[in-house]
């Protein structure tokens, strides 16, 4: 799978997403590697071998690759058995608590975007549906950005089985935040809470916390609301 990932890199492409991802000096990304292989690709590569059932062992060990399209391969792959793990014909608890373990002990290679958006609902969200959900306040208290993002992208999947406590929770723990790429998880789990389960919940947390709420958070939060009450959060 990763030959065939070799295989597709393009090194034109691997600049433009060098620069999309911010891997220059100073960048959020900076460090990694690109090869030039664009996600829609990757799942494309990925087809045969979702069914594969290949090792955890061996998956470990190449989520540790210098290579960024080499994890998110990976991490996508974990993904959809993480899916599939849940779904109640396939419903497999020990390997989706298998892979959760793996992912918790490698979030230091989970260290991009688009690397947790792809991964931290299905896995993270997904195994924490019917348990505690302290986790989530360990990473959210995490001094490694993308921690913090894991845990704030993992409630995509508690939203949308109805449960938005923790996405309230968690937002309102990131408001003095520092990063930008925080903020922005944050106010996007705001938003999708406030689309798919309770526009009422969403006003009642932008009425206590909007003058206190990093104005990207905000924005991102409050951006399928009507325009006049836009207007009335941000002018706050």
């Amino acid at each position: 799978m990763i030959a065939d990932v070799d295989a597709a890199a393009d090194p034109a492409v691997a600049e433009v997403l060098a620069r999309y991802f911010q891997l220059q000096p100073g960048g959020y990304g900076h460090g990694d590697q690109m090869i030039g292989v664009k996600l829609s690709t990757i799942r494309g590569i990925l087809k045969p071998y979702l069914r594969a059932d290949l090792p955890l062992p061996e998956l470990k060990q190449a989520l540790t690759s210098p290579v960024h399209e080499h994890r998110l391969a990976i991490l996508c792959l974990l993904a959809d058995r993480a899916t599939r793990s849940l779904k109640p014909r396939t419903a497999n608890p020990q390997e989706l608590a298998a892979i959760y373990e793996l992912y918790t002990r490698s979030t230091a290679y989970i260290n991009n975007w688009d690397l947790v958006d792809c991964s931290a609902p299905q896995i993270v969200g997904g195994y924490l549906l019917d348990k505690p959900r302290d986790p989530l306040y360990v990473l959210i208290r995490s001094d490694q950005l993308w921690e913090r993002r894991i845990a704030l992208v993992a409630t995509q999947f508690l939203i949308g089985q109805g449960q938005t406590a923790d996405t309230y929770r968690l937002a309102a723990e990131v408001l003095d935040d520092r990063e930008d790429l925080v903020h922005k998880a944050s106010g996007w789990m705001l938003r999708e809470a406030g689309k798919r389960v309770s526009e009422d919940e969403l006003r009642a947390f932008l009425d206590r916390y909007a003058t206190r709420m990093p104005r990207t958070m905000l924005r991102y939060a409050i951006e399928r609301l009507d325009p006049e009450s836009r207007a009335h959060y941000l002018t706050r």
